[in-house]
């Protein structure tokens, strides 16, 4: 795998009346001779002694392309500047070159970026989240939902699947998934039917569903976002779930 010396962004705007926070690396991998550009948050005090929680954004269609940059700005990363004290992890943030395509079309991709990821820095393999909003929604249920044997939870925010593709695999996880209910460019129903689905599959098996959470923003259109990764507890909800041993 072939990567770029790093190159540091320059610093970026949390939210508006935040300080600025220092901007993430960038990277290149190169997948079936393709390169590709990510970007890699990593903690101020990050400590190579130590192994540190993961958490892999996806982004939504707005941030398609290959500047490495867009994927940035929206989302995950901005919440993370605004209290980095509630995010001791390293945050992934690969970028998907055309909103034609879908997530799951560049699987490879982000199995290519965690890879380099893990090379670089000292993740700790248990603690590897997934996370993502719109676009990255959907892909967060269909590559999580693929590889149990990788993350240790999902969240899915304003995100789109066939219940019948995604929820028996899903329910192998902690989930939280988070929906605007005035959401006009996905529907609602979505993300409440493959959750009503999860926590049925989890009660047949005999286990609970209190670790298939759903919030639902009453008043919020499609950008659910800014308030999903603004729930205090999601921090520690995504970097608190270790998966299992063996699995």
């Amino acid at each position: 795998m072939k990567t770029l010396k790093p190159l540091v962004i320059g610093a970026l705007l949390a939210v508006a009346g935040s300080t600025a926070a220092a901007g993430p690396v960038l990277r290149e991998v190169l997948v079936d001779g393709t390169a590709h550009r990510i970007a890699v948050r990593v903690p101020d005090d990050y400590d190579p002694a130590r192994a540190w929680p993961l958490v892999v954004f996806l982004h939504g269609s707005g941030e398609c392309g290959t500047d490495g940059v867009r994927q940035t700005q929206v989302g995950l990363l901005p919440a993370v500047n605004a209290r980095p004290d509630l995010w001791p992890c390293v945050v992934l943030m690969p970028q998907k070159p055309s909103s034609d395509e879908e997530w799951e079309e560049h699987e490879n991709l982000v199995l290519a970026a965690i890879a380099d990821v893990r090379a670089q820095w000292n993740i700790d393999p248990a603690r590897i989240a997934l996370t993502g909003l719109s676009q990255g929604g959907h892909g967060t249920w269909m590559i999580g939902s693929r590889h149990p044997e990788l993350f240790s939870c999902l969240a899915p925010v304003c995100g789109y699947g066939r219940v019948r593709t995604v929820a028996s695999h899903a329910a192998r996880f902690p989930v939280w998934a988070f929906h605007g209910l005035r959401d006009d460019v996905v529907d609602p129903e979505d993300t409440i039917a493959i959750m009503q689905e999860v926590r049925r599959l989890r009660r047949e098996a005999g286990g609970d569903d209190g670790d298939a959470r759903l919030t639902l923003y009453p008043e919020a259109g499609h950008n659910s976002w800014d308030a999903a990764y603004a729930e205090s507890e999601l921090p520690g909800w995504l970097l608190g779930h270790t998966r299992p041993e063996g699995e």
